[in-house]
């Protein structure tokens, strides 16, 4: 399970570690996706691979369903840690996260979330419901 927050910073050739309590986990290859709100989505191989079936059950006659298919695969790579334990951003994830400089790194149980720190503290900051909204929320929804 990933918890945890972590800041970071990418250097100049684009890479950033990842934290150490995250490298187990993930293992040495992982999964590096476009995620939602503006950050990226990074997954054990096992754990891609129960997502992917998941997806694979939704149905081919949902527009909704089929875009979301193709931003999501066609959004995703494989990565490799180096052996000081980094990865290379390519332009395309720190296109989609507004990566540049500082990143924040959170644990989200079975994934991991990189984040650019502008983009993290806005989400923090603007968030629409309190957190004691959220929980009346997630109530509504059985947790």
């Amino acid at each position: 399970m990933f918890i945890g927050e972590y800041s970071h910073t990418i250097d100049a050739k684009g890479r950033m570690i990842i934290p150490s309590k995250f490298r187990e986990e993930l293992g040495e290859r992982f999964i590096v996706t476009k995620g939602l709100d503006n950050c990226l989505f990074v997954y054990p191989k096992t754990e891609w691979k129960r997502f992917e079936e998941k997806l694979k059950q939704l149905p081919l006659t949902s527009r909704n369903a089929r875009a979301f298919v193709r931003l999501f695969f066609s959004g995703a790579a494989e990565c490799e840690l180096d052996k000081q334990g980094r990865i290379t951003i390519a332009p395309n994830f720190k296109k989609h996260a507004k990566v540049d400089k500082e990143v924040v790194t959170i644990g989200v149980s079975t994934r991991v979330e990189i984040w650019s720190k502008e983009e993290w503290d806005d989400y923090n900051e603007t968030a629409d419901l309190s957190y004691d909204d959220i929980a009346e929320k997630m109530v509504e929804l059985g947790i």
